[in-house]
C-alpha cells in the first residue's frame, strides 16, 4: 500500500458515502456505517447486523449484530470525517469512543424504557438484553475513515463475558477492500529510447527484439516492482548461497565492465511495445513496454538490485543483454513456459518449478498475496499467507527487510508457518478432494495429477477460491498435529492425508471452509472428529505385513479407508453447510443467479415486505433493514450483489413462508 493509493481510496470513499447518503436520504455517518457493515458482512467478519443510532451523555452507538447462531454480540460505533487525511485517529480519541460504546451495555435497559416499542433502538435494546443471557463473547467495533495511530485496546469483561475491541480504520478498510484484487501490468517508459535490433519472424503471435539494458535501470525496475517483475519466472531470487549468484555478485563488485561478456543476460516478455522506427518502419529503439515480465534471468536482475542497494555500488558501466519477446496476451500461457524451459540452464529446475508460470499459479499468487487473514485470538494482528509460487520467494522478500525490527515485523505479519508452496497446495487440495493415494505417491506425481485436474476444470481463482484453498491448509495442519499426537511417526504425512480425506468424505465436503478461514483455525467439533478418525485410519493404513508406503499409494487403500465405520457427532453436523465446497471445480455461478432473482422482484414488493415485517414485528431487525435497503436500491436503479443478494432472497422466502403475499397486481413470482 502506497501513500498515494491510500489517499485516492480515502477521497473515493468520502465521495461515495456522500453520494449514497444523498441518494438514500440518510445521514453521512449512518451511511458510512452501513457501507462498512456490508463489507464486513460479505467477508463473514460481522453478520446479521442492523443500524440503530442512539446518543446520550457518555454514550454513543450506531448499530449492533446478533448472529443467528448465537455465537456472540457485536456493537458498532463510528468516527467519520469529511477530510480524513487532515488528522489521524489518536489513541485517546479511539479509547473514548470505545468507552462510549461500552457504556451502552450498562445502560441499555434504561434506554429501552424510554423508547417507543416499534423503533430500531428499542429492538436493539431488547435484542441485546436477551443476548447477554447466553452469548459467549462481545465484540466492540470502531469504524473510522481516518488512519489510527494505535491498535485497539486490550480485552476486558462485562458481567463475566469476554469483551474484545475491533478497530477498523482507513488503512484496514483499504487493505480489506483491495484484498483479492489483481495488480496492473507493469509499464516501463525509457526517457532515452533503448536501441534495439529486431529479429525477423513470420510468426503472428510473437516477435523478438534484442537490446542492451543499463544495469542500474534493471536494478531500479526490480526495486520498484520487486517480485511482480518475476511473476512468470520459474523461480525467484535464491539469494547469494548458490555458486551462480555468488559469481554474479563477484563480477559486479570486481569486474563490472566485463559483466556483459560474462553474464547470459535476461529473457523478457511484454504484451505491447512502442518502438521508434526508421524510414522503412523497422524498429530501432524501444520507447516503452507494457506487461513486462522477466521469465529467465531473475537471479541476474535481483543480484543487480542487491549490489545497488546493499553493497552501495552505482553499477556505472554495467550493461545486460536482453532478449525481448512481444507475445500476444492470449498466448502467454503457451509460449512463456517453453521460453523458460528451453533457456533455463542455470540451476536444476523440477516439474513443479516449470509450472510456476502457469496462469493458475500466477493468479493464485496475486490474489492470495493481497489477502489479509483475520486476526486469530485476541491479539488483533492480521496476517498474510505467503504462496511461494517460485522457489526462494519467501527468503528473497524477507531479505529485503534490512533491519532486525523490519525483519521481525515481516515475520509477524507473514509468519513462516503460513508459507506454502505449489506442491503443498496440491497436497492440501487433493487431500480435501479425497485423493490421498495420489498425495502418498510423492510431491512430483501428486502435483502432476493436481495440474491435470486444474487444466480440465479451469477454476476461477478469486478471493473466495484462495480463502477456501487456504482453509484446506488449516484443516490439513490440524490433522497433522493430531496425527503427531497419535504417534504416527514416519508415516505421519500418509496418515494425515488419509484422515483429511476420510473426514471430507464423511461430511460430503460440507465442512464450513469459510468459517475456518475467518477463524484461522478448525473448530472443536472438527478437532474431535479428526482425533476420532486418525487412529482408525492408522489401523487400516499401517496394520498388517504390507509395505506401508506402497500400500498407501494404491486406490485399494483409499477404498478400505473410505469404508471405515464412523458417525458424525451432533455438534459437527450442526456446523455443516448446505453446499459442498469443490476446490478443483469451477464456481457454480450462484451469485449471478441470486442477483438476477432479486432484480426480478419489483422494488414495491420489497418495500411491501419491509412494511409488513415492521408492522407485524415478524422478521429480525437486521432482515427488515436489509429488505428496506434492497427496495431503495432497486428503486434507484442500483444493483444488489454477492452475499447480500443471496441473503435477501432467503429473507423473501422466509417472509413468504410466514404469510407475506406480494402486493403488486399480476405478479406471478415463484421462489
Amino acid at each position: 500500500m502506497t501513500e498515494h493509493d491510500l489517499e485516492e481510496y480515502s477521497h473515493a470513499l468520502v465521495a461515495d458515502i456522500q453520494a449514497m447518503a444523498d441518494a438514500e436520504g440518510g445521514s453521512i455517518p449512518n451511511t458510512f456505517t452501513q457501507r462498512v457493515l456490508e463489507i464486513l458482512g460479505e467477508a463473514g467478519v460481522a453478520t446479521d447486523s442492523a443500524l440503530a443510532y442512539h446518543s446520550s451523555r457518555g454514550l454513543e452507538i450506531y448499530g449492533y449484530g446478533l448472529p443467528e447462531d448465537g455465537s456472540g454480540l457485536d456493537l458498532y460505533t463510528t468516527d467519520f470525517n469529511l477530510t480524513p487525511l487532515s488528522s489521524k485517529l489518536t489513541k485517546a480519541e479511539a479509547d473514548k469512543l470505545f468507552r462510549r460504546l461500552f457504556a451502552f451495555l450498562n445502560k441499555h435497559r434504561t434506554i429501552r424504557s424510554s423508547q417507543e416499542d416499534n423503533t430500531d433502538v428499542h429492538d436493539m435494546c431488547l435484542g441485546v438484553e436477551k443476548a447477554l443471557a447466553h452469548v459467549p463473547k462481545i465484540r466492540l467495533f470502531l469504524l473510522s475513515n481516518r488512519a489510527a495511530t494505535s491498535v485497539a485496546p486490550p480485552p476486558r469483561e462485562f458481567q463475566g463475558i469476554p469483551v474484545t475491541h475491533e478497530l477498523w480504520d482507513l488503512e484496514r478498510l483499504y487493505r480489506h477492500e483491495t484484498s483479492g484484487t489483481i495488480g496492473e501490468p507493469i509499464k516501463v517508459t525509457f526517457d532515452n529510447p533503448l536501441p534495439c535490433l529486431a529479429a525477423h519472424s513470420d510468426e503472428p503471435n510473437y516477435s523478438v527484439v534484442l537490446a542492451v539494458v543499463p544495469g542500474r535501470q534493471l536494478a531500479e525496475l526490480y526495486k520498484e516492482h520487486r517480485t511482480r517483475l518475476l511473476e512468470l519466472n520459474v523461480r525467484s531470487f535464491l539469494q547469494t548461497r548458490g555458486s551462480v549468484n555468488k559469481g554474479i555478485r563477484e563480477t559486479l563488485l570486481n569486474a563490472p565492465h566485463r559483466f556483459l561478456a560474462y553474464n547470459n543476460g535476461v529473457t523478457a516478455t511484454a504484451s505491447d511495445v512502442d518502438f521508434v522506427t526508421d524510414s522503412a518502419g523497422t524498429p530501432i529503439a524501444i520507447r516503452s513496454m507494457t506487461g513486462l515480465q522477466i521469465v529467465n534471468g531473475g537471479q541476474t536482475t535481483a543480484s543487480l538490485h542487491h549490489v545497488l542497494t546493499r553493497d552501495k555500488r552505482d553499477l556505472d558501466g554495467v550493461h545486460v543483454q536482453m532478449k525481448l519477446t512481444i507475445v500476444d496476451p492470449s498466448h502467454l500461457s503457451e509460449i512463456v513456459p517453453r521460453i523458460s524451459r528451453y533457456s533455463n540452464t542455470q540451476n536444476k529446475v523440477t516439474l513443479v518449478d516449470f509450472s510456476s508460470n502457469h496462469e493458475f499459479h500466477v493468479a493464485f499468487e496475486r490474489v492470495s498475496r493481497s489477502l489479509w487473514a483475520p486476526a486469530a485470538g485476541d491479539g488483533g494482528q492480521e496476517t498474510r499467507w505467503f504462496y511461494e509460487r517460485a522457489r526462494g520467494q519467501y527468503t528473497d522478500e524477507s531479505a529485503e527487510h534490512k533491519t532486525r525490527a523490519a525483519k521481525a515485523k515481516f515475520k509477524l505479519i507473514t509468519p513462516p508457518r503460513q508459507r506454502f508452496s505449489k506442491s503443498d497446495l496440491a497436497t492440501f487440495v487433493n487431500s480435501w478432494e479425497q485423493l490421498p493415494y495420489w498425495v502418498s505417491r510423492g510431491a512430483q506425481k501428486n502435483f502432476a495429477h493436481f495440474m491435470e485436474r486444474i487444466e480440465k476444470s479451469d477454476p476461477i481463482v478469486d478471493a473466495q477460491y484462495c480463502k477456501r484453498a487456504i482453509a484446506t491448509a488449516l484443516l490439513f495442519q490440524s490433522a497433522d498435529r493430531i496425527a503427531r499426537s497419535h504417534l504416527a511417526g514416519s508415516h505421519k504425512r500418509l496418515i494425515t492425508t488419509y484422515t483429511v480425506a476420510r473426514l471430507s468424505l464423511a461430511t460430503g465436503k460440507r465442512i464450513d471452509l469459510d468459517r475456518i478461514w475467518n477463524e484461522q483455525g478448525t473448530t472443536d467439533a472438527l478437532d474431535e472428529a479428526l482425533d476420532e478418525i486418525c487412529p482408525l485410519v492408522m489401523k487400516t493404513v499401517i496394520s498388517g505385513d504390507r509395505h506401508v508406503s506402497e500400500w498407501a499409494k494404491r486406490a485399494d487403500c483409499w477404498d478400505e479407508v473410505s469404508r471405515i465405520p464412523w458417525t458424525l457427532s451432533t455438534p459437527l453436523i450442526n456446523e455443516l453447510v448446505d453446499v459442498p465446497s469443490e476446490i478443483i471445480s469451477p464456481e457454480s455461478g450462484e451469485p449471478d443467479t441470486a442477483e438476477a432473482a432479486v432484480e426480478e422482484i419489483p422494488s414495491e414488493n420489497w418495500q411491501a415486505l419491509t412494511d409488513w415485517a415492521r408492522e407485524g414485528r415478524i422478521l429480525r431487525p437486521a432482515d427488515r433493514q436489509l429488505a428496506d435497503r434492497v427496495a431503495q436500491r432497486l428503486l434507484q436503479g442500483r444493483r444488489v450483489v454477492g452475499a447480500q443478494a443471496r441473503q435477501a432472497l432467503d429473507i423473501y422466502e422466509e417472509a413468504m413462508r410466514q404469510g407475506f403475499h406480494p402486493s403488486a397486481v399480476g405478479l406471478d413470482h415463484e421462489m
